[in-house]
């Protein structure tokens, strides 16, 4: 496995002005959130563990962890702190096709919790030289949803019933941080 350090991401740097205002303007209190409503999350940090890498995500009211693999998460850290590497990766190579398509991430969402496992659904818009304008929802890991999204800046959702679910590790990872030396001062996504 590659020396991954861990990635803060501090400013999310995810965003689609257009998306975020209508979430915003149109968003409910928690309490009257139906599963139906999401909320925007962001990336704050990914973090190496023995098996693989914990995903933070949240915003300033909850943050919560989804564990991938050692790869993708290596991936997610080196997007948020726009390292550059000598070859392209996996979701660099799908990123430069869907350029090449005229396609892009436009946004991801965290749409479901059973159990331990996490599912996720990736929207896709493609433009074509008639500028006739195409969506497409397609079902995806939900590291590799939070891969492309970090890779194209798009934002990121949960759904409401999986942010209701999932417990708040906000002041876990406020001293994951802390405890972090070697890590003060680097930000990713800057």
């Amino acid at each position: 496995m590659p020396n991954m350090r861990m990635a803060v991401a501090t400013d999310n740097k995810h965003n689609c002005i257009d998306a975020r205002r209508h979430i915003l303007e149109h968003s409910l209190p928690m309490s009257q959130m139906s599963p139906k409503d999401v909320v925007e999350i962001g990336i704050k940090a990914v973090l190496p563990t023995t098996s693989g890498s914990a995903v933070f995500l949240g915003n300033e009211e909850k943050v919560f962890v989804i564990y991938v693999d050692p790869l993708v998460g290596n991936a997610i850290s080196m997007m948020i702190r726009e390292t550059k590497h000598e070859r392209p990766l996996t979701h660099d190579l799908m990123g430069m096709m869907l350029a090449g398509f005229g396609a892009k991430v436009e946004r991801v969402i965290i749409n479901d919790l059973k159990g331990a496992t996490y599912y996720g659904r990736m929207i896709m818009t493609a433009e074509n030289e008639l500028q006739q304008r195409k969506v497409v929802e397609l079902d995806a890991r939900p590291s590799d949803c939070l891969a492309m999204a970090a890779q194209q800046k798009a934002p990121i959702y949960a759904t409401g019933e999986v942010w209701n679910e999932v417990e708040d590790m906000s002041e876990v990872l406020k001293k994951m941080i802390e405890q972090s030396p070697d890590e003060k001062g680097e930000e990713g996504g800057k």
